[in-house]
């Protein structure tokens, strides 16, 4: 399975791109989208959208894992973080690539075993998860990446697989 891993933002924003089969990893690729803070809004946003749909033409990925939002105290930025997640969900929506949220505390734990893990333990888990021969940089390409690695253990978990039967059985399988 391929997944997409955005770690959403109107300044940068992170992408990482792996693969997971058979409990392995494969690193495919990582970085940013950035944009310019002289531009206005609209011109960051629609740079964000037709870069997450090239990624998703290039890469097709089967899965768009994303960050959920978490509101710090700066309104402006978390607004504008709402909004450059607004048009990523647009994208993978319009590709028909299904979306699945994390929280940090959810991506944290499944990486390190710690939900509340310090960022260089993320980046250092990373390159070794991928044997790279240096941290993912800038910060949010190792995030996005973690984000990917989170959605790939959380789909393919043994309690994921029991979560889905105990679902399928207290439903009829619907």
């Amino acid at each position: 399975m391929t997944v997409l891993g955005i770690d959403p933002g109107i300044a940068t924003t992170g992408f990482g791109v792996c693969e997971y089969d058979n409990k392995k990893f494969k690193y495919i690729n990582c970085g940013v989208i950035e944009t310019a803070k002289g531009q206005n809004v609209e011109c960051r946003l629609e740079r964000v959208y037709a870069s997450v749909l090239k990624l998703i033409d290039t890469y097709m990925p089967e899965a768009l894992a994303i960050e959920e939002l978490f509101y710090h105290s700066n309104q402006k930025t978390f607004i504008n973080v709402a909004q450059a997640r607004g048009v990523i969900l647009l994208a993978a929506h319009q590709k028909s690539l299904p979306i699945f949220e994390y929280t940090p505390l959810q991506v944290k734990q499944s990486v390190t075993g710690y939900g509340r893990a310090e960022k260089y333990q993320v980046q250092e888990m990373m390159r070794v998860l991928f044997k790279l021969p240096g941290i993912p940089k800038p910060d949010d390409a190792a995030d996005a990446l973690a984000i990917a690695v989170c959605h790939s253990y959380r789909t393919f978990s043994k309690l994921a697989s029991i979560s889905t039967l105990a679902i399928a059985k207290t439903t009829g399988g619907k």
